[in-house]
């Protein structure tokens, strides 16, 4: 079963990132590198922000091990989705309603003509994130059922949409495009809803929409996980933008080489460590609720030792075809010899810490388990800080180099710290068994 869900998980991973990077270079192709590429790609960010800290890791993290213990599983989950939902719902016609004002807060160096094309997009675009929590809760539903392949490859409807978008409008002016691909991307949340709707109802779970009085017990240590977990999510995007800041400090490009080199970096890490992570972490919560801590702790020793030998391999490669993966990814055009040499380096570097990082976040979901959002979300912060000391420290004798192995070393701070919680001897007696 773990086995099967991990390899689903994969699978979907991968054919979305196959479809996304496909979108990408007609992206490039049919728009172009402008103001009007800008204008689209600014207002997209925002609502895939939120996405990625709030409705995706954050709330299955906090919603899941709630979920299990709830003695009135129909009651609760109605009453987070409408809360949830309402907000989120109201958060978007307020975007739409001052665009001007979030398009100017959020681009702050665009001009005032600028601001006037991206305003609309803005509107159009946030609309994703209510409909993307919608299947974000109904997939956290699934998982707890243990089907996870709805969820993994619905993520690639997302793209193609927004491929079809493209192809519809390709003869038309720059500005135009621009809207369909924003129609592109509210369709695709249309389709994800449908898909998850239906395996919702193959599973009987639909009566989850019936909306009735619950009692505020649950319901408030779950907001307060919720946070704590939100908290947590967030200081990876954090440390992305810092690096992204510092870097602009140094010679021209290392911005690139660092985006390029962790664009790659994070594929192994998505299609092994967070495809284990989301077929492992219901099965663990679900143990955990039972008092059968024998059965999770069996679970993570077998999923750890699976992860730790595809992760090593992963970095064995990546290290040893460093140049020649860049070289095949991204050398043509204006992308020279020289970058592919810089971003190898940094490839390198970030490999490095690819094995704490995965296996960290096999380690985490025993707190998330135990419903200790706000201990995890502690020693994230942790991680994050030696991260900007690390980042302070390298920067000036390595450069870019410097800021990615940075990076590396966080994530040996993190591992440590998650297994210090999780108990030293817990995890040699894992090892050992």
């Amino acid at each position: 079963m773990l086995i099967k869900s991990i390899f689903t998980n994969s699978t979907g991973i991968l054919t979305s990132r196959i479809l996304g990077f496909i979108r990408d270079l007609l992206t490039a192709s049919i728009l172009g590198a402008n103001i009007y590429s800008d204008i689209f790609f600014v207002a997209f960010k925002l609502p895939n922000l939120f996405r990625r800290i709030f409705a995706e890791g954050a709330f299955t993290q906090a919603f899941i091990p709630a979920y299990a213990k709830s003695k009135h599983k129909i009651r609760f989950s109605s009453v987070v989705f409408l809360q949830l939902f309402g907000f989120l719902i109201i958060l978007s016609l307020l975007v739409s309603m001052f665009s001007h004002l979030v398009a100017k807060a959020i681009a702050v160096g665009f001009d005032q003509e600028t601001i006037d094309l991206a305003a609309p997009l803005f509107a159009i675009n946030f609309y994703y994130l209510p409909m993307i929590f919608v299947v974000t809760f109904m997939s956290a539903l699934l998982q707890y059922k243990n089907h996870f392949a709805t969820t993994a490859y619905s993520t690639a409807l997302l793209n193609l949409t927004m491929i079809g978008g493209l192809l519809i409008a390709q003869d038309m002016e720059k500005y135009e495009i621009t809207f369909y691909l924003s129609y592109g991307v509210l369709a695709g949340g249309v389709l994800q809803i449908l898909v998850h709707l239906y395996a919702i109802k193959r599973l009987n779970l639909l009566k989850i929409f019936h909306f009735k009085k619950h009692a505020k017990k649950e319901e408030n240590k779950f907001y307060k996980n919720f946070m704590s977990a939100t908290v947590g999510s967030s200081t990876t995007h954090i440390s992305a933008f810092l690096d992204t800041w510092l870097a602009s400090f140094l010679m021209s490009g290392s911005i690139s080489y660092l985006y390029y080199g962790n664009r790659v970096f994070q594929l192994p890490l998505a299609l092994f460590a967070i495809a284990t992570s989301i077929a492992l972490f219901p099965m663990i919560a679900r143990s955990i609720k039972n008092k059968d801590e024998n059965k999770a702790l069996n679970l993570m020793r077998k999923s750890s030792l699976i992860l730790f030998g595809l992760l090593s391999i992963a970095t064995l490669i990546g290290i040893v075809f460093d140049e020649f993966i860049i070289s095949l990814l991204f050398e043509r055009g204006a992308f020279t010899a020289q970058d592919t040499a810089n971003t190898a380096l940094i490839l390198t570097m970030y490999l490095i810490g690819l094995i704490p990082f995965g296996v960290a976040k096999i380690f985490s979901l025993w707190l998330y388990a135990k419903e200790q959002q706000f201990l995890a979300a502690k020693i994230s912060m942790k991680s994050l800080a030696w991260n900007i000391v690390f980042s302070l420290a390298l920067i000036e004798p390595y450069g870019a180099a410097g800021l990615a192995f940075a990076s590396t070393l966080s994530g040996f701070i993190l591992f440590y710290l998650t297994i210090k919680e999780f108990g030293f001897r817990k995890f040699k007696e894992l090892l050992i068994k």
